[in-house]
């Protein structure tokens, strides 16, 4: 499966601004909604990206594996569930560092094009070749 880049960085733009809200607001409620958006770009499709295509009909010249970028949405899957952790057991820090680590992935890919997970995931298939194996099965 291939993906726009173009609808990628659109979706951490707005990923960007949301968990921007998260921090100003402390809303365990937006980063639920937030988490719940990481969850559909890992097993389905990104909410985010379908919106960029309902807004822009022009093809991309150019697509990139999807893989990487849905590895991207299960990382940022894992912070937004500990800062859901942390607001909704009440340890407030763990909500706001787990928060800003999930901020600071998106907008590096928002502003820069670059995706942390992507590399992440880029890392372990070359230092797990066994991995490799079985996903190419």
């Amino acid at each position: 499966m291939r993906a726009d880049p173009r609808a990628l960085r659109f979706g951490a733009a707005i990923t960007t601004l949301v968990l921007a809200l998260v921090l100003v607001t402390e809303s365990a409620w937006l980063l639920a909604a937030q988490a719940t958006v990481f969850a559909l770009g890992v097993t389905w499709r990104s909410p985010y990206t379908m919106l960029f295509k309902a807004l822009v009909k022009s093809a991309p010249k150019e697509t990139e594996d999807a893989r990487p970028p849905r590895f991207a949405q299960g990382v940022g899957l894992v912070f937004a569930v500990a800062g859901l952790t942390g607001y909704l057991a009440g340890v407030v820090p763990l909500a706001l560092v787990a928060t800003a680590g999930a901020l600071l992935a998106a907008f590096l890919n928002a502003a820069f094009g670059f995706c942390l997970g992507c590399e992440m995931y880029l890392l372990i298939r070359r230092l797990l070749p066994a991995a490799n194996m079985e996903v190419s099965k």
